[in-house]
Parts: structure tokens; C-alpha cells; sequence
């Protein structure tokens, strides 16, 4: 299930390629649409599936607006700007760029907690920067490969990622993510709806292009997104993140095999050094989790036996 999720995320942003580049679909008309139409599928499957309340994320005041920051600060951004990247380049540079937002994450939380980042980390910060390197200069780094503006929303779109990671956790812990992510697409659907609104479908509409949204609305967002969170509860967040990995090469591949799309040696090389920046944060990740574990034993058992040794010693 995790990587049928992630081949639907990686054909949805071949399919989205295809809607700009080959038939003049807008950007902001196609983010308007799947963010509305998928969130009211969400909000739909929380409340018959999950039965869920779904007014009662708005009620508290502090989670209403957190809900509201992370619908334009999160939900929209990433959307907006990583669409905007397969605009000007193709489907598979701009997912393999928005995959440098683990590592965007671990620098944050370095500068955040003041402390240096380990070996894995820091191998994996370099591997990020080389792979980013060698997939926008193609090893000519005296020149880009990619226009400047699709480089720009691309690392924008790595940023969004890490903010769209990072913002709700608080309300996650709160709600299901069902109820948080299809709020979040609805709020983002309505206020973008004012750059582009719904009803005005630009570009050339025929069976493939009709097909392609569909695709992007019901498979990439609404069914990817139930089955990554079901996989999560089979095998947990670490090894479905991990074979998540596989996004970034569907959408290469289709990219490359449909839309003929350019993408040399180098480009793999530069994709699998970004990429494998995910095993080498996931691998550091448990290794901190397993010894914040067994120190929170070392405790428990202090905090249970040396008191009762006391007791004992004062016994006799």
C-alpha cells in the first residue's frame, strides 16, 4: 500500500506535466481543483468512514488557527510551488527537489535545538547539496540545466515541504489526519479560489486531459492519501516513509517514458543522491529513538528499584 501511494503521488505530477505543458491547464486552476474536490472526498471519508465530528477542530480558538496557518502556510504552498516547479521543468526534477525537504528539516531542528548535527545527518546534508547540484547543472556547474524560476519554486517547494511536515503536529495529535488535511485543502480550496476560481477552465479540455485530473484528484490525492495512512498502521511511520522513497522514481519514469522527457545519467545519479538522503535521516532517526528508549528504561528502573533498595537499607 505504501507503494501504490507513492506511485499514484509520482504519476499524479507526470499527469500534472502533462495538463501544463501539453495542453495549457493553469497552474492555479489545477491547485484550486484538487485541493477543493479532494478535500470534500477527505471530509467525506472522516465522516462516513471514520465517523468523525468534523466541526470540532474549529471550536477551540488556538486550533482554528492553527488549522488556518497550515492550510496557506502549509497545504497551499506546498501545492502551489511544487506544481509551479513541474510547470517550468518536468515531473521528476521538481518531486526529486521537493525531497530535499527531510534534510531541510534536520537543519532546522539543529539551529532550533542548538546542536550540531550527527554523522548521518551531516553525510546526508552533503548528499542533498550534491544531488541538487548535479540534477540543476547536469556537472557543469559553471551553468543550470533548469531555468532559474524552476529551481526557485522547486527548493520553495522543499521548504513548504518541511513547514507542511513540521506546522500541525500539534493538531495531528489532536485529530485524525483525515479531518486536519481535508480542512486544510478545503480552507486552502476556497481562498485560492479568489487568484483562480473553479468554474474558469482554461487550456484544451479532451478525454486525456479529463482523465489526467481525475487522476490527480481521486488517485493521487484521495486513495494515495488512505492508503499511505493505513500502510503507517501496518508497518509504522519510519518504513512507510521510507518506501514512500519510490515518488520521486515513478514520476521520473513515467515522465521519461510518456512525455519523453529529458532526464540524462546524471540526472539518476543526482536523484539517487537526494534520495538516499531519506534512508541515511531514517536510519539516524532510529538510532536516536532506540537510545531515547532505553535511557527511558534506565530511568524507569532507577526511579523503581533504587527507592526500594533505600527502603530496605533504612529496614535494617
Amino acid at each position: 500500500m505504501a507503494i501504490i501511494a507513492a506511485i499514484f503521488w509520482g504519476f499524479s505530477g507526470s499527469f500534472g506535466q502533462f495538463l501544463f505543458q501539453q495542453r495549457g491547464v493553469s497552474v492555479e486552476w489545477m491547485i484550486t481543483v484538487r485541493m477543493l474536490a479532494a478535500g470534500a472526498l477527505l471530509l467525506l471519508y472522516a465522516f462516513f468512514v471514520q465517523k468523525e465530528n468534523l466541526l470540532a477542530i474549529f471550536r477551540p480558538k488556538k486550533d482554528c488557527i492553527a488549522l488556518l496557518t497550515f492550510a496557506i502556510f502549509g497545504m497551499v504552498t506546498v501545492q502551489y510551488t511544487y506544481f509551479a516547479a513541474i510547470q517550468h521543468s518536468n515531473a521528476g526534477t521538481a518531486t526529486v527537489l521537493q525531497y530535499s525537504g527531510p534534510v531541510m528539516i534536520a537543519i532546522f531542528l539543529a539551529v532550533k535545538y542548538k546542536k550540531l548535527p550527527g554523522l548521518k545527518t551531516t553525510l546526508a546534508i552533503g548528499m542533498a547539496i550534491l544531488g541538487t547540484l548535479l540534477l540543476v547543472t547536469h556537472g557543469n556547474f559553471g551553468q543550470l540545466a533548469i531555468s532559474r524560476t524552476a529551481l526557485s519554486f522547486g527548493l520553495a517547494s522543499a521548504v513548504a515541504l518541511a513547514v507542511y511536515t513540521l506546522q500541525p503536529t500539534r493538531l495531528l495529535h489532536r485529530y485524525k489526519s483525515s479531518l486536519v488535511i481535508g480542512w486544510a485543502m478545503v480552507t486552502g480550496g476556497v481562498l485560492f479560489s479568489f487568484i483562480h476560481t473553479p468554474w474558469q477552465a482554461d487550456g484544451q479540455w479532451d478525454l486525456y486531459a479529463v482523465l489526467s485530473a481525475v487522476f490527480i484528484v481521486v488517485f493521487g490525492t484521495l486513495v494515495a492519501f488512505t492508503l499511505y495512512m493505513a500502510s503507517v498502521k501496518i508497518i509504522g511511520g519510519q518504513m512507510t516513509s521510507l518506501l514512500a522513497s519510490a515518488e520521486p522514481l515513478a514520476a521520473a519514469l513515467l515522465s521519461v517514458y510518456w512525455l519523453h522527457t529529458s532526464f540524462l545519467l546524471i540526472d539518476w545519479i543526482g536523484s539517487l543522491c537526494i534520495i538516499s538522503t531519506v534512508f541515511l535521516l531514517s536510519t539516524a532517526t532510529a538510532k536516536k529513538d532506540a537510545v531515547n528508549a532505553t535511557t527511558a528504561k534506565r530511568t524507569l528502573w532507577r526511579r523503581r528499584v533504587i527507592p526500594l533498595r533505600s527502603s530496605r537499607w533504612k529496614r535494617k
